[in-house]
């Protein structure tokens, strides 16, 4: 590297401005070019070093190396304690600081954490990742993490990076499914996430995701250069995710070619391209090649790399030193930070259930049971633990305890012997013996739901795996890495056989030569084994439950396996085995605790209705098991609320691809149902007694604040900790409006017998929605119900407000045409994209479908309407007055032979009958019709020298 060269740039003293447009300037275009990739080049001339985007940090530094693991983000949005996660975000940043000035290629100092995709649906796999179903919920937290990761000063600690925009919450057909987002959904609910963290500044970052949205892919979206941008004060650095450049001309197939693509998204707000790993040269070869054919120019390079080096210059590279020039490794997992993963990991334990069981008093013996019982898992995005206390290990500290997996204990037959396992550590081929050792024959069975068993050997105690040659070895610690080798599925065979299909390959274990066990790609080649039981888990179990006090079933998802990244559930149940184990458990002893640990919400029925005590978390990092036993002996009062609604079952959801919740009443905004546990639930170990509602208005105007007042008290007979929610409903609107919305909250802990009055406060503006017919958000003229209590169903105290905002009217037709996206209500139609730029339109996907613009005022009377539409294949649409089937038909459009879908043109049509004000229903006689907009003449009213209005 070249001595660093002097200049403006390198002046911490001159404005951010100065130094950034100082040092584009004396870039060439092939340096700038070279600054466009995750892995960004040195330039030595000036003394550069090299850059790399992307160090994963979601609940504490990952793939790097040992350091400390929090809770899963969805356990630390459960503590419902902003400030200590803001914690855990800044104990993460030192530790990423300290891994930084080790090996600065290795761990750079842009994080890609938060993640702030709303959990809209349970089911998808990536859920730990996430913080809350609420939008509003899911920004605080995600600021909070994000404020901790970048710190205070001006100079970043790091450069956090919000992930992923946008509409992303399905892991199936994810690089080729659209999201689809009407208006309302878009702004009130998905932007509603990744606004506050962007707005406040505690995010410099933003990562477009993998799917497309409303036809047109999520790293091209508009909204990036034309929202999310304006959100921010400063420069904001846009990364992909990793591959997503390829997708565009590849599984997306948007453009002819890498070149083409490439140009589009650096125009629509591209700045760094994670392809290709470390290998940038074929992305930057498509970019000087766009470059070349006129797609992009150098100023279209220069918007982009000013984004890049802002970032690098806020976090000080061109500085004489920084504030973390101290930071060493002696932070990572210090002392400081285990007590802050043990603070972090019991304040977000839910007790779900409790009829008096806990906390615990002074049992003699525990049986500590099931397949999370003695382990921690690591998901995709955790770090390396330094040191796992497991339940387990966390109880034992406290009493005498009796631990068992609860797993079956089988062996494999066929007819040539028994399936055999080596017993050298580093595994060995699994054969098929006629005789040998028993012990050698034997197989724990995992059932990790979704029809996903894995097998570990008796003989080392080693997972089997198939290898890169297809051939089964045990010689795995656990299912792991990002291509789990380690699962299976049990297919049934006649007679109460079965064969082995392994997940990862979709390929069958079949049997080669000398007996070895490999895949084969023929299912009838397959070999057909007998499963015999050795021991039943359920059965020994239950026989060590019967002898203690007290019994604690740890059971739970396995991170890796069944609901992952690139792998959603198919329902919410826990797994079959799991589920028997937890029956026979409690049947031999009632006093039964469930406690679960998972990154997702289970449908456990059986449970809440038979067994005492439930408690959830989140897989809960190196400290899990002290968390666990500080909160089942009592010590610490179970503080944690749940973020999502736990639904009866997956039955009471929408279609997993159906990103409108409010037409499909999701997520507990517009859920009707009765859920089995509420958004908002957890109980305490004491009872807390709400009093004395106060508002400080009755009616408010719009950018003024309601407060709310509210007293709690203690009235039980320990101390707690209770989480004071406000919701609020607005009881009449000219659209749908959420059952009720959560505003604010507030933790308090208090003694027996305490009282503590408490105000929160709402801002008026902060009632908004958007209107479809303004394009804008608007507060309405309404009457509106406060709500406080323990979760969204346990109201304790109503109040009512009347806000005196906007009156919306009728639409006006003849203003301006009406955008088909801005429909109020549809069927079988879906959203796509106008052009591959910018603009939405409507598609209709089944003859009949339709769209409606309610309350449309067509005064004395419409002329004419004509559509902009486009068909590859041509139809006919409908127009009817407020019924799409029987209404009065005012005017029918035939839609001529388009070149392709893009390609729009005028078709228009006199309309008979409209007058007055009514709902317009736009009826799609054929699939394949699109329809961007529909402009109206009025008619000239008698007399009149002018319009109709």
């Amino acid at each position: 590297m070249n001595e660093p060269v002097s200049g403006t740039f390198r002046d911490p003293g001159r404005p951010l401005a100065d130094r950034i447009a100082d040092l584009l300037g004396r870039l060439t275009l092939e340096e700038k070019t070279g600054l466009l990739h995750q892995y960004q080049a040195a330039v030595p001339r000036l003394g550069l070093g090299a850059f790399r985007t992307g160090t994963e940090a979601l609940h504490g530094l990952a793939w790097l190396g040992t350091a400390t693991v929090f809770p899963q983000a969805v356990g630390l949005a459960s503590t419902w304690d902003p400030e200590l996660v803001r914690s855990v975000g800044t104990a993460t940043g030192e530790e990423v600081v300290a891994f930084h000035h080790k090996d600065p290629s290795g761990a750079g100092l842009n994080v890609w954490a938060p993640v702030v995709n709303p959990l809209r649906d349970p089911r998808w796999g990536r859920n730990e990742e996430g913080y809350s179903e609420d939008p509003w919920l899911t920004g605080v937290m995600g600021t909070a993490f994000a404020r901790g990761l970048r710190g205070d000063l001006p100079i970043l600690r790091t450069a956090p990076t919000l992930k992923h925009f946008l509409a992303y919450n399905n892991e199936a057909d994810r690089c080729v499914s659209s999201s689809n987002l009407p208006p309302r959904v878009l702004h009130e609910y998905e932007l509603k996430a990744f606004r506050p963290a962007i707005e406040s500044g505690a995010a410099v970052s933003l990562m477009p995701s993998y799917n497309l949205v409303n036809g047109r892919p999520a790293m091209l979206s508009p909204l990036i250069n034309g929202a999310v941008r304006s959100w921010a004060g400063e420069d904001l650095l846009v990364v992909s995710d990793a591959y997503a450049p390829a997708n565009l001309t590849g599984l997306q197939a948007y453009y002819a070619d890498p070149p083409e693509a490439y140009a589009a998204a650096i125009k629509a707000g591209l700045d760094s391209f994670t392809q290709d790993d470390d290998r940038p040269e074929e992305t930057l070869g498509h970019i000087r090649a766009a470059l070349g054919r006129g797609l992009l120019t150098e100023d279209d390079l220069d918007t982009a790399v000013r984004h890049t080096l802002a970032i690098r210059f806020r976090l000080g590279e061109f500085d004489p030193a920084t504030p973390y020039d101290d930071i060493t490794e002696e932070v990572v997992n210090r002392p400081e930070h285990q007590a802050l993963a043990r603070q972090a990991a019991t304040q977000s334990i839910v007790l779900l259930k409790n009829d008096g069981i806990l906390p615990l008093r002074d049992p003699a013996r525990i049986a500590v049971i099931g397949p999370l019982a003695d382990t921690l898992m690591e998901d995709w995005y955790s770090g390396t633990l330094p040191y796992a206390v497991t339940a387990r290990a966390g109880l034992a500290e406290r009493c005498v305890t009796e631990f068992h997996e609860g797993v079956d204990r089988v062996a494999l037959h066929m007819a040539g012997g028994h399936v055999t396992a080596g017993e050298d550590f580093g595994g060995a081929p699994l054969v098929v013996l006629p005789a040998g050792e028993a012990r050698l024959t034997w197989f724990d069975l995992f059932d990790w739901g979704g029809g996903a068993y894995a097998l570990r050997a008796v003989a080392n105690g080693r997972y089997v795996s198939a290898g890169d040659d297809g051939v089964l070895v045990n010689d795995q610690p656990g299912p792991n890495g990002w291509e789990v080798r380690q699962t299976f599925r049990l297919d049934e065979r006649p007679r109460g056989t079965l064969a082995l299909r392994h997940i990862s390959t979709g390929r069958h274990v079949g049997l080669g030569r000398d007996g070895v066990l490999l895949l084969t790609d023929d299912p009838d080649a397959a070999a057909v084994f007998t499963l015999e039981l050795v021991e039943s888990g359920a059965q020994a179990a239950a026989e060590l439950a019967a002898a203690a006090d007290v019994a604690i079933v740890v059971a739970g998802d396995h991170p890796l396996v069944n609901g992952r990244e690139t792998e959603d559930r198919t329902d919410l149940g826990l797994p079959a085995a799991q589920e028997a184990l937890v029956q026979a458990v409690h049947a031999a002893n009632p006093r039964t605790v469930l406690v679960i640990s998972s990154g997702y919400p289970f449908a456990v029925m059986w449970a809440e209705d038979n067994v005492p005590a439930i408690v959830w978390s989140a897989h809960g990092g190196q400290e899990y098991g002290h968390a666990l036993a500080g909160v089942l002996f009592g010590d610490d009062d179970p503080g944690g609320r749940l973020t999502q609604t736990w639904y009866r079952s997956a039955r009471e959801l929408p279609d997993l691809f159906d990103y409108d919740i409010i037409a499909t009443d999701s997520t507990y905004l517009y859920y009707r149902g009765t859920p089995l546990y509420p958004f908002g639930h957890g109980y305490s170990y004491t009872r807390f007694a709400y009093s004395d509602l106060r508002l400080s208005a009755q009616t408010v105007e719009p950018g003024e604040v309601l407060r709310v007042g509210v007293t709690v008290t203690n009235v039980g007979e320990r101390a707690g900790t209770e989480v004071v929610q406000l919701y609020t409903h607005q009881r009449r609107s000219r659209v749908k409006q959420p059952v009720r919305q959560l505003r604010a909250f507030e933790r308090v802990r208090l003694a027996p017998g305490e009282r503590r009055a408490i105000t929160m406060e709402v801002e008026v503006a902060d009632l908004a929605f958007w209107d479809v017919t303004q394009g804008r958000f608007v507060v309405e003229e309404a009457p509106h119900k406060v709500q406080v209590g323990r979760s969204a169903r346990d109201i304790r105290l109503c109040g009512h407000f009347r806000v005196a905002g906007e009156r919306i009217p009728a639409r006006d037709p003849y203003a301006r045409p009406l955008d088909a996206a801005d429909n109020d209500e549809y069927d079988g139609i879906v959203l796509c994209d106008a052009a591959r730029v910018r603009g939405d339109a409507v598609r209709g996907t089944d003859p009949g479908g339709w769209i409606a613009f309610r309350e449309v005022d067509f005064a004395h009377g419409a002329a004419a309407c004509v559509l902009t539409v486009s068909s590859t294949e041509g139809g006919v649409l409908t127009l009817r007055l407020d019924d799409p089937l029987f209404g009065d038909v005012v005017g029918a459009v035939s839609v001529a032979p388009s070149r392709d879908r893009y390609d729009f043109a005028a078709a228009g049509c006199p309309l008979a009958r409209a007058a007055g004000v009514h709902d317009l229903y736009v009826v799609f006689e054929n699939e394949g019709v699109t329809v961007s907009e529909l402009a109206f003449t009025a008619a000239v009213a008698q007399g009149a020298t002018g319009g109709a209005r």
